[in-house]
């Protein structure tokens, strides 16, 4: 057996397990653009359409890998040219489609700050004109991020509140009834900075999930590419 035969079926082994792991990528993809989804789905009212593109982008994407697993098994185990060169195709559309998603993720938390300003400016504005779904909306944050206002509690009577709602405290069940929430025991970081860092934390998975899985496919589509020329060069030499 030559050296060339060697490396070919090595990469063909190589490749069948690649597509092993593939297919756990694939997984960890939806898994990870389905979590972020449903947070975000929580306060869709306060993000732009784009977070969840980007979570969108990334279940397609881990959907698809399935498909392009099957060609690129089924293309080093039969030693298929055609088979194995549509995966390496494949592979390069979903590395392209990773390297997407990644930087829109990475573009969208150098964004997050400005664009929550915004919307959190607006819709306090609406809370305070009794806007019922988004009054809901700031009570949730408030309580699950325990915080209060943009920067801080006093930004609801700059708008107009004659009082801090009661999400911006932690309630004592003895006090349930007399307790007043005001500036002294209202929570004092502000949405801004709590919601934010949520926003980023997940928006970074997203982007490093993309990047980090599509840096590791550069070895399947090498090993891909190799043993579609290796196979074409056997038939030309037949």
């Amino acid at each position: 057996m030559t050296c060339s035969d060697l490396m070919r079926k090595y990469s063909r082994y190589l490749l069948v397990l690649f597509n092993i792991f593939f297919s756990i990528t694939g997984v960890i993809i939806i898994s990870v653009g389905i979590s972020a989804k449903a947070y975000y789905h929580e306060f869709d009212t306060f993000l732009d359409n784009k977070y969840f593109y980007v979570s969108d982008l990334l279940i397609i994407v881990g959907a698809i890998i399935f498909l392009i697993a099957f060609f690129g098994c089924c293309g080093a185990v039969k030693e298929n040219s055609c088979m194995t060169t549509t995966f390496s195709t494949l592979l390069i559309i979903i590395f392209i489609l990773e390297i997407i998603a990644g930087v829109s993720g990475m573009l969208l938390k150098n964004k997050t700050e400005a664009f929550l300003t915004e919307t959190l400016n607006t819709t306090m504005k609406q809370y305070s004109e009794n806007n019922t779904e988004i009054a809901e909306i700031w009570d949730k944050v408030q309580t699950e991020f325990k915080c209060c206002g943009i920067y801080n509690s006093t930004d609801w009577t700059d708008v107009g509140n004659k009082e801090i709602p009661m999400s911006c405290c932690k309630i004592p069940p003895a006090t349930m009834n007399s307790f007043q929430c005001n500036t002294t025991n209202a929570y004092h970081t502000g949405c801004l900075q709590e919601f934010g860092d949520f926003i980023r934390d997940h928006v970074t998975t997203i982007g490093g999930v993309g990047i980090g899985l599509a840096a590791i496919q550069l070895l399947g589509i090498l090993l891909a590419c190799y043993l579609a020329k290796a196979i074409r060069s056997d038939y030309e030499t037949v």
